[in-house]
């Protein structure tokens, strides 16, 4: 096979390659473009592991172009929409990712594919727990790191302040974090980190030794510690222990559970998705920054998470912020038996507050959505472009209107625009609310909170199963029984769960 049909697809078989230009529907094959050619298979792979597991690679180094094919469609489509607001970088390198034309790769037959399938099943070997590290034969791809699953971290050019649950949100991107611990050392903000698997350890240094936290500052500097464990005595905002909720503070503060316990609003209610330390990793792996913000700096991988201004506790994507922008969003693609504006309303208020929501009364399948502002509509956008609803891929982009307009008195409007500006149900009308730091991408985990005593576990599962769910694992909080985690079965079905059951009164 030449290079000119890198790879066969179901149905597309007689297609010719043309670099796959045109905007392509969703496809759990993507076509990556000006890749640097002194790339490994594992750098390229490492671009796709935080989202799901990497099924195939085809490398097609004259071009400096690649395939890469994920487990699911729906791995691929987080990884796209990660990718969107800023460019990944290999070798310091832009690297651009799209959807392929192709459905699956089929490489079997091709030469020179030897050492890319030596790394995708060392990745996969240590990603589902059946590789001793210790004992593997290391792969041309440079794939086995130092054996510590403890990183040592050093955060240079520290001219805002990084907290442990900003390091949290990022390295949670490359697998499990058990624990950190922080500390200032030589006038130097550092911290030490413990992955259940070195292999995370390794990912995460890869890719992010060097990359700078906030525009143009917060530079991560990365090490493998000597250390093989770290001892945390206290959870409390210098050290944490991820797997035991039930440490003492140690100084007077409140320990883990009950600082997220505040998190959440009335009694009663079941809250939003919260890919939780204590609980299952979501279905992509990680519990994500809340966004990505532009690079200033040419070269870097752009700012790992959206910064939270001290000042305010409000959100800012640089280029988006102070400017007042355009909070409404163009929602398409909906599924126009299903969709209503409540439902519409609770899944964009998980990333922001959602003032007006209007469905087109002409073209149902098409709704506008009107945010407090610009920030929480990128954030929106972000974050639900490409997700399913009603067995639809929903599309969201901005708006050219401005605001949603009410209907005149009189107009015939069939109840499609409702205005929530004054809701209850609002997530972020407090100013640093600690619900900004829960703001994560769709998952099968949904984070529930404010559960009656009386509520059990089967009682919760039949509620979700009544939903048309299945519950594939359920979760109380240690020591707070009025939180728990629930998992469902796909994603869509998790965003179907929350529209029905956010505010749900049980009795």
């Amino acid at each position: 096979m030449s290079n000119s049909t890198p790879a066969t697809a179901n149905g597309n078989d007689n297609k010719k390659f043309k670099g796959d230009r045109s905007p392509c529907s969703p496809s759990r094959v993507l076509h990556l473009r000006k890749i640097p050619n002194d790339v490994t298979e594992a750098e390229v792979i490492s671009l796709g592991l935080p989202f799901g597991k990497v099924t195939n690679l085809l490398m097609l180094k004259g071009k400096s172009q690649a395939f890469l094919e994920m487990a699911s469609e729906e791995a691929a489509v987080t990884m796209v929409n990660y990718y969107t607001p800023v460019t990944p970088h290999l070798r310091s390198q832009p690297v651009y990712i799209q959807y392929s034309n192709h459905r699956e790769l089929k490489t079997d037959n091709l030469p020179n594919q030897a050492r890319t399938q030596a790394a995708l099943q060392a990745v996969n070997a240590v990603q589902s727990g059946t590789l001793a590290l210790t004992g593997a034969p290391a792969t041309e791809g440079g794939l086995l790191p130092g054996q510590s699953s403890v990183l040592r971290i050093i955060v240079e050019n520290l001219f805002y302040p990084v907290t442990l649950e900003v390091l949290y949100q990022i390295f949670s991107k490359f697998g499990t974090v058990l624990k950190i611990i922080t500390f200032t050392k030589n006038n130097q903000f550092q911290a030490l980190l413990q992955y259940a698997d070195p292999m995370n350890a390794h990912y995460a240094k890869m890719a992010l030794d060097g990359q700078n936290i906030y525009n143009a500052c917060c530079t991560l500097r990365i090490d493998f510690s000597k250390l093989t464990s770290l001892n945390v005595k206290y959870n409390n905002d210098k050290s944490r222990d991820f797997t035991r909720l039930d440490l003492p503070s140690g100084d007077g503060q409140p320990s883990l559970d009950a600082t997220m316990a505040t998190a959440f609003g009335t009694p009663g209610i079941i809250s939003s998705p919260y890919a939780g330390a204590a609980g299952f990793a979501p279905a992509i792996g990680f519990p994500q920054a809340a966004g990505l913000s532009v690079p200033a700096v040419p070269g870097a991988l752009g700012p790992l998470t959206i910064t939270t201004s001290a000042m305010t506790g409000r959100m800012a994507i640089p280029g988006v912020t102070g400017v007042p922008g355009n909070s409404v969003l163009l929602v398409s693609n909906l599924n126009a038996d299903a969709v209503t504006p409540h439902g519409l309303f609770i899944l964009f208020g998980v990333y922001g507050d959602v003032h007006r929501v209007k469905i087109m009364f002409n073209k149902k399948e098409n709704a506008l959505v009107q945010m407090a502002d610009a920030t929480q509509a990128q954030l929106a956008m972000s974050h639900l472009n490409g997700q399913r609803l009603y067995g639809k891929v929903l599309r969201a982009t901005l708006s050219k209107h401005q605001t949603v307009q009410l209907p005149r008195e009189g107009q015939e409007d069939q109840g499609l625009t409702k205005d929530y500006s004054n809701s209850p149900l609002h997530r972020f009308k407090k100013p640093g609310s600690k619900n900004f730091q829960n703001i994560f991408p769709p998952s099968t985990t949904l984070h529930l909170s404010n559960i009656p005593p009386s509520v059990t576990v089967d009682d919760l599962k039949n509620l979700f199963a009544d939903t048309g769910c299945t519950v594939k694992a359920f979760k109380f909080f240690q020591k707070d029984r009025k939180m728990a985690l629930i998992q469902l079965g796909s994603v869509e079905e998790a965003i179907q769960a929350l529209i029905e059951l956010h505010n749900h009164v049980l009795n």
